[in-house]
């Protein structure tokens, strides 16, 4: 897929969720590298970070994106010629989609672990993860049930409920703001992430926090499911993850929202979980507290200090 054509549709959000996402990415720039017809080194770098930069302007809440981004376009380093940067790209891109698709098993074995026999799960928008802890546990043969969320105003929780029925899940699908009234009821949540920050907070989707909240309060442990690459590096720095705001269409039909000239809508997209609302951040390398997210951004990123200045500048790759 070449990509414009990505780009649009993770705007869109045809494409959606963090790890999709990220893999999209990196097949677009593989689809790129193959397809470009740069004759020198220079040029071909610099139209792969054009596409880069394309890429990156599209979702700015999901750090998996500038992740992968960073994963695939590493394989320019050391590239002396146009064919061996080629084949750079595309084999750190193969390599990232490979290792992502085993992450999904690894993170769902080691989350299965966590569930009980007997236990009732809530569960919170459409994870991939989220849900592979779920259905391995099924597969365990655990008896499990799950609360899912609609999800406004977006209804991933649509998609949720059918492949938690697909998988032969019993499951009661309930709107967003009834997760206070059945907290009570639930053993476990289990939820993903679009980003975790070095403190252990978690980025996700609108709705998370209310729902880690109410389980606080009622003393239900929360499990985050998040691949490695969901960490935010720049938060280091102290750099704030930007919290996505969509169209208030999504909310309000704009026939309806061009009678009600007083009314804006705001619609932001994600919202953010602090540390101490979360137990346990279960990735492909294992599970940890919040408090050793930085562990995983230092070893298993492999992310520098000056890389956080200087590759994704305010503008774009390399600042453009």
């Amino acid at each position: 897929m070449i990509v414009s054509e990505t780009a649009e549709k993770i705007k869109s959000m045809e494409i959606r969720g963090a790890g999709r996402i990220a893999r999209a990415v990196a097949e677009a720039l593989r689809d790129h590298a193959l397809s470009a017809r740069a004759t020198t080194s220079e040029a071909f770098r610099h139209e792969m970070e054009q596409a880069a930069s394309l890429l990156l302007a599209t979702r700015p809440t999901a750090v998996s994106l500038p992740n992968a981004v960073h994963i695939v376009m590493a394989g320019l380093e050391k590239a002396m010629t146009v064919d061996e940067a080629r084949a750079g790209i595309m084999t750190r891109a193969d390599e990232f989609i490979r290792s992502s698709q085993h992450a999904v098993e690894q993170i769902a074995g080691f989350g299965a672990s966590h569930i009980r026999d007997g236990d009732t799960i809530l569960t919170h928008c459409n994870s991939e993860v989220a849900l592979g802890c779920i259905i391995e546990a099924h597969r365990q043969g655990k008896e499990i049930e799950v609360f899912a969320t609609e999800v406004r105003p977006r209804n991933q929780g649509l998609i949720t409920i059918r492949t938690l029925n697909d998988a032969g899940i019993t499951t009661n699908f309930i709107v967003d703001s009834a997760v206070r009234s059945f907290i009570n009821d639930v053993d476990l949540v289990i939820v993903g992430a679009d980003a975790v920050t070095v403190n252990g907070a978690v980025v996700n989707k609108i709705g998370t926090a209310q729902v880690a909240h109410s389980a606080r309060e009622a003393r239900v442990n929360v499990i985050v499911a998040a691949e490695t690459y969901k960490f935010a590096p720049r938060t280091i720095l102290g750099e704030l993850i930007r919290i996505e705001e969509r169209p208030g269409n999504e909310v309000l039909p704009d026939e309806i929202a061009k009678t009600l000239p007083h009314v804006t809508v705001r619609n932001p997209a994600f919202d953010v979980t602090p540390a101490e609302y979360i137990d346990l951040i279960v990735t492909e390398k294992g599970a940890i507290p919040p408090q050793m997210a930085y562990v995983i951004i230092r070893d298993y990123l492999g992310w520098g200090i000056d890389e956080f200045h200087t590759t994704f500048g305010p503008a774009g790759f390399n600042g453009e």
